[in-house]
């Protein structure tokens, strides 16, 4: 299981990530989840959204450079240890986090979701899924 993050590279400049946001708002793409990093001339936007393929296509077509990498999503219970025992799992199964990040929202009440990367989406999902902890696909994100 996993979910289609798209990664784009905007000039690290006033009022370049509001034209890349307004191409995928004039285009009906829904953010879901949206991480910022930033190098001296350039940011790395990552993005959750509600359908993966139409983005890269306006955003191929408005020029952006970008590209789409597999990431795990999970849903981690709002209570006190829930994303340590998310944690307690990949750490079992020796799975290496590169990055990670969370959103709210969606129609599952008390929950937060959680972006992974990784680099083998199916061991992590794989072991999370036998520990009985819930992960999202593209699917369930355009559902959201």
């Amino acid at each position: 299981m996993s979910i289609k993050q798209i990664s784009v590279f905007v000039e690290n400049r006033p009022g370049s990530l509001n034209a890349m946001t307004e191409v995928l708002a004039q285009n009906d793409i829904d953010l879901r989840a949206l991480s910022l990093a930033e190098t001296e001339d350039f940011g790395i936007v990552r993005l959750i959204v509600d359908n993966a393929y139409k983005a890269t296509t306006v955003l191929k077509d408005a020029g952006y450079v970008h590209s789409a990498t597999p990431v795990v999503g999970v849903v981690i219970p709002d209570v006190p240890g829930g994303l340590n025992q998310v944690l307690q799992v990949l750490t079992a199964a020796n799975v290496n986090i590169e990055y990670m990040y969370a959103f709210l929202g969606g129609k599952k009440a008390n929950h937060a979701y959680m972006i992974f990367r990784v680099e083998d989406t199916n061991a992590a999902s794989a072991a999370l899924v036998s520990k009985g902890i819930q992960t999202v696909d593209q699917e369930d994100i355009e559902e959201l």
